[in-house]
């Protein structure tokens, strides 16, 4: 079987489309990991993802029939323009399905290479779905992004260049995995040529679909997926990469968003480019896995898989990226409501850069502040700050990891409420596009009062909403059924401390 892959990797028809992507040293981040760590810059494709060697090679291997009748493809953006590219260079008609919450610059973009698009539901799920209807319908070849031998050859075309540009000792290579495809290309043909090479997956610990196939032993879909790394939001690994990914791939670790922002950052000080989350996962799992391990003085290779990234997440990804290196700890902090406690309390920090301070008058006794401290990066540094706060009797509570702190509270104004309220709160994820709002309201149908909102446009496919609302102990239920009706993901926050401390009704 593997020999099998490899003749396809070697056949693999990518070159008239793509080009070998350099390996390039990535000097600070190899100074600060004391390893010697090289960047495989997928990025600098011209569709600014590695995605067009899976769907080019793919399309070249059509028969002619095939090619007459066209093809279609379902996706977000990088395999949309990867299948628009090729077809454009081969002379076929390719049809695209695009979830409508698709930001217009990547529409653009597939629309300018000459593929037709069909704007179909708010996942890419249901495009899924719908792309798959239409070629049953019209005799159209279905590109499958990953679950595909002759995909999974195109993008195994990475590793065959990784191992010649790096002939020597090659401790590991980090992948960043989605659907799968990529990673079971690179494994195939890396264990094969170089079986001592460690393949290491790299996912967001809320889009985790392969690591959680590998822990139950058989492909799983997850209840849902976080979109941050809108380029490996899938709910299921491929059938035939999970089957590789079995046989080949080492392990999978998982990071949280904090650590994709840090490592955007980490390659944009390097090489002055800007990747998108999913292209920067293998970064971040690079990181991890030095700090775990305690390995030095290795070669480890990080697959920059693309930079498909709008501008306006960048704001996001800044705030973000302190927190993911560990350079920012976020504290909630009563303080005596009485003249002078500011002052004593910011003494306390010594020198410390104070990155962000919000407060707001709620008791005659005690004030609530929430509080940005700038850190060495130490796990040790917090624990440092936080016992010397509570060795002068201050009350501290470590925001640095909760997101409701982090997405919400740290932007909120205005303080708690002014009395009880009976209010539950919700973090809930709206898809981005005109009406959803309206949509939801009106599915409430003024049955229950909204106390709190709060939305941030984060410029992702989905944005995060956080809303209070009045809701008699009778009704919650009625209120949940509301919510799985519209597939809206959700959690109830109520109980989150960020929300108690900074805006819950007085008890």
């Amino acid at each position: 079987m593997p020999q099998k892959y490899l003749e396809k990797i070697l056949r693999a028809k990518v070159y008239d489309v793509a080009t070998e992507s350099p390996l390039d040293f990535a000097r600070s981040l190899s100074e600060r990991l004391q390893n010697r760590v090289l960047l495989k810059r997928e990025d600098l494709q011209s569709v600014f993802s590695f995605k067009l060697r899976g769907a080019y090679n793919k399309m070249s291997l059509l028969d002619d029939s095939a090619k007459s009748l066209g093809v279609i493809a379902a996706s977000a953006g990088n395999h949309a323009q990867g299948v628009a590219l090729a077809a454009n260079r081969l002379g076929i008609n390719a049809l695209i399905v695009m979830p409508t919450t698709t930001p217009e610059i990547k529409i653009k973009s597939v629309k300018a290479m000459g593929a037709e698009i069909i704007l179909f539901g708010d996942s890419y799920s249901e495009s899924y779905v719908h792309a798959h209807e239409v070629a049953q319908q019209t005799g159209r070849v279905f590109v499958h992004p990953y679950d595909d031998p002759d995909v999974i050859a195109g993008q195994g075309t990475v590793a065959m260049e990784i191992l010649r540009q790096q002939t020597g000792d090659l401790h590991a290579i980090f992948v960043p995995v989605g659907g799968g495809g990529l990673i079971a290309g690179i494994a195939v043909y890396a264990k094969f040529v170089r079986p001592d090479i460690k393949i290491i997956g790299v996912e967001p610990d809320d889009a985790d679909c392969l690591n959680q196939a590998l822990i139950a032993n058989e492909r799983v879909v997850l209840a849902q997926v976080g979109l941050f790394a809108d380029g490996v939001a899938v709910k299921q690994v491929g059938e035939e990469p999970f089957r590789l990914a079995k046989l080949y791939v080492d392990e999978v670790i998982t990071v949280n968003t904090d650590e994709i922002c840090a490592a955007i950052k980490d390659i944009f000080d390097d090489t002055r480019s800007i990747t998108e989350p999913a292209g920067a996962l293998a970064v971040a799992g690079l990181k991890k896995y030095v700090e775990r391990e305690q390995v030095t003085g290795q070669t480890l290779v990080a697959i920059d898989s693309g930079a498909n990234i709008n501008f306006d997440r960048l704001r996001y990804v800044a705030e973000r990226a302190q927190v993911g290196e560990h350079r920012e700890i976020l504290l909630a902090v009563s303080i005596p409501e009485i003249p002078g406690s500011f002052h004593q309390f910011c003494q306390l920090l010594g020198g410390r850069s104070i990155t962000e301070f919000n407060y707001r008058y709620f008791d005659a006794a005690q004030a609530q502040v929430f509080v940005g401290i700038s850190s060495s990066g130490l796990e040790a540094d917090k624990a440092t700050v936080i016992g010397h706060l509570q060795q002068q009797g201050f009350t501290v509570t470590d925001m640095t990891t909760n997101n409701l702190a982090k997405e919400h509270m740290r932007y909120m104004v205005g303080g708690h409420a002014p009395c009880e309220l009976a209010e539950v709160v919700y973090s809930i994820e709206f898809p981005e596009r005109p009406g959803a709002l309206l949509k939801f309201l009106t599915e409430l149908g003024g049955r229950w009062n909204i106390s709190l909102f709060h939305y941030r446009n984060h410029g992702a496919a989905f944005g995060k909403v956080l809303i209070g609302l009045q809701i008699p102990e009778n009704q919650r239920q009625a209120f949940i059924a509301c919510l799985e009706s519209l597939g809206f993901a959700y959690q109830q926050e109520t109980d989150n401390p960020a929300y108690r401390l900074f805006s819950g009704g007085m008890r």
